[in-house]
């Protein structure tokens, strides 16, 4: 098949996720052209496995401190230039979109009549799963943002609905590389300064923090670090615990690799607000609601978690796409979670 691939870059899970799913459809034959939109990618040269690509401007949430600002974000949109690259967009010679909560891709599909595939965490809130935060606006969102004939959720737990379990990066080496007393922060959405003052009195631990930077630097146990991929993930690996706000994939490659966790949400965004609910309902680790020395004391001093076993769910997503029975969302559920162990 000839596929249209839409990808946000808004945030690195979108990419770390459609890639691992590309990958697998590629490797089945499929041809696969993709459009990334949105803020500009943190980590542009991670893109070369989505070749070949188109970028576009999409629409992007504004944010400050740690929250979502609508206002800024409504005022921060060009719907003309968002029109003009869904209407320019010539969709011959295309089977199929698939959309990583994409804007774009999955307008194409509906103006041109192809039929469209979601794959993504968003998706999983159409189902009747845990939720907080939820309102008005931000279930027209979920509901509006990125529609698709057949939209595949992700997340941690099923909640007996017809969702699947988080697409991770399975060549990630698993192997005991930890060190006790490193920890990952990625808190993209915090000012840097607030961050450190967080994190300047544990000078027992070795914090290495990623943020808008355009080059590292040490001081003590403090590592800044600009985005790498490849740098991320080695420090992932070794790390014994992440603190992080309460996105999706970077959670979901922690529990796979059985790192403790300690997220802190993005205030006014329902995805994050409820994914802290699941990891606190489920223990799946710590939250936060605003940054606070005596949590992460607390978090410091406990235990780590054992792995939780995910499988090969990019692998299993290109094959369902290939077999075309994309009406049979709770067999592929069903298969999936027979093969997932969650330490709960």
């Amino acid at each position: 098949m000839n596929i249209l691939y839409g990808v946000q870059t808004t945030g690195n899970g979108h990419i770390s996720r459609s890639r691992e799913v590309i990958r697998e459809l590629k490797n089945l034959g499929h041809d696969v052209e993709v459009i990334l939109s949105g803020s500009k990618p943190a980590m542009p040269s991670e893109l070369q496995e989505f070749i070949p690509f188109q970028t576009r401007k999409g629409l992007t949430f504004i944010t400050h401190r740690g929250k979502l600002k609508y206002f800024q974000t409504v005022f921060n949109l060009n719907l003309f230039q968002f029109y003009r690259d869904i209407v320019s967009f010539d969709g011959c010679g295309y089977d199929l979109v698939i959309s990583d909560f994409e804007p774009i891709s999955a307008r194409i599909a509906r103006r041109q009549s192809l039929p469209s595939i979601g794959v993504g965490h968003q998706y999983a809130f159409i189902y009747d799963i845990p939720t907080f935060g939820d309102n008005l606006l931000a279930s027209f969102i979920i509901k509006n943002f990125a529609p698709v004939d057949y939209p595949v959720g992700l997340h941690w737990h099923h909640f007996n609905q017809p969702i699947l379990p988080p697409i991770v990066p399975h060549e990630i080496d698993r192997n005991d590389k930890r060190i006790d007393n490193k920890i990952l922060v990625y808190l993209p959405f915090e000012q840097l300064n607030e961050v450190l003052a967080l994190l300047e009195p544990f000078r027992h631990y070795e914090f290495f923090i990623y943020h808008r930077l355009s080059r590292a630097e040490d001081s003590g146990h403090i590592h800044l670090r600009p985005y790498s991929r490849s740098d991320f993930l080695n420090d992932l690996i070794e790390c014994t615990g992440v603190i992080s706000n309460a996105g999706f994939e970077l959670a979901s490659e922690a529990m796979f690799l059985g790192k403790k966790i300690l997220v802190k949400p993005l205030a006014g965004q329902m995805e994050q607000l409820s994914n802290a609910l699941v990891i606190d309902s489920l223990e799946l680790g710590m939250v936060m609601k605003r940054l606070n020395i005596a949590k992460v004391a607390r978090f410091l001093a406990g235990p780590a978690g054992p792995p939780v076993k995910f499988p090969n769910v990019a692998l299993m997503v290109a094959d369902w796409i290939e077999s075309g029975q994309w009406e049979d969302m709770e067999g592929l559920a069903k298969k999936a979670w027979q093969q997932t162990a969650l330490p709960i």
